[in-house]
Formats: structure tokens, sequence, C-alpha cells
């Protein structure tokens, strides 16, 4: 069964990180939630999302891919967290995917996994940073490899699906979406 991380960071967008979370599982990927801190965490509208564990207990695993959820000042804190950056950079450096939505894009880029990359985010966020030789799409979702990219809330199904379709296939992706009755 497919594993993913979801770091879940005070702030964050709630209708992201819970279409993510919930579409992922439909799928029957197991889908680890974890927050920076201990204890339960306030979305940027005010949810309280309770995480599976700590990220210091989820990095103690292997997973098949790492998925950001945005959202403001959720994307800062993850951001600032110099555990994140090495994960995703070990995770690049496996083979293994990477996604971020919204504002979390910028994320990918502190890490240094946009140069040279095509990529998307919430307006303003990525298309006004100086990325050497990033292509900014303003799509819906970019796909670049193994870096998944999305612009926001109102693409956080289509995120979801394609990670789904990228984790375990167009065949499950299209069951899950027959499912939700689009």
């Amino acid at each position: 069964m497919a594993h993913v991380l979801v770091p879940l960071a005070n702030g964050c967008e709630e209708l992201e990180a819970i279409t993510i979370i919930d579409l992922l599982r439909r799928a029957e990927i197991d889908v680890t939630t974890a927050g920076l801190e201990k204890g339960s965490v306030k979305a940027s509208r005010g949810v309280i999302l309770i995480p599976d564990t700590t990220l210091e207990e989820a990095l103690k695993q292997d997973y098949d891919m790492v998925i950001l959820p945005g959202g403001l000042p959720g994307s800062d804190y993850l951001d600032q967290d110099p555990r994140i950056t090495e994960l995703l950079k070990s995770m690049v450096s496996k083979g293994k995917p990477v996604a971020a939505i919204c504002a979390a894009p910028k994320v990918l880029v502190s890490a240094g996994l946009l140069e040279s990359k095509s990529a998307t985010s919430y307006p303003g966020v990525l298309d006004q940073m100086e990325v050497p030789q990033m292509n900014y799409t303003g799509n819906a979702v970019t796909i670049d490899g193994n870096i998944i990219t999305s612009r926001g809330p109102g693409t956080a199904m289509d995120f979801a699906l394609t990670l789904i379709e990228k984790i375990v296939g167009k065949e499950i992706r299209d069951s899950v979406e027959e499912g939700l009755v689009r």
C-alpha cells in the first residue's frame, strides 16, 4: 500500500488539507498527517485539525510522497521548518514525488527544487519569485517529473485526483472520481 505524508501547520488551508487527505484515503492510500508540533492544528479559517502524529515521529518512517497543503501562515511555518526542507530534498534525491498547493510551492523554492522546473501556485506567490529558469504556468495543476504543484482551494480536488493517479494509477483515480459524482 502506498504511504504518503501530509504535514499540517497552524494556519494551513483546511479545504486543501481535508480534500487531499479525504480523496487519497478513498483511494486506499495510507495517509499520515503530522503536526509540526504536538497537539491540534488551528487552520486558516479556525477549523481545528487533529494530526495523526507529530512530524518528529512521522520522520521515523519512509513515504512514497510528501504533500504540502497551502494557506497562510501555514505555508510560512512549513517554509521555516528545516525538517521539511530536508525531507523534501531527500524525497527528490530518491526519485520520489513531492507536491504542494496554493502558497506551499514556495517551500519547494526554498528547498531549491523548482529551478528549471514548471510549476504553479496561488497567484502572486511563485510568479513574483525569482527562481532560475522556472516556468510559472498558472495552470490548475502542473506536473514536472516528480514535482506536482497546484493553484489553490478551488483546484484542490483536481490536485488530489492527480496525486492519486501519480501514486496508484489512472484506474483508481477514475474510480474515486466516479464516486464523487463530478
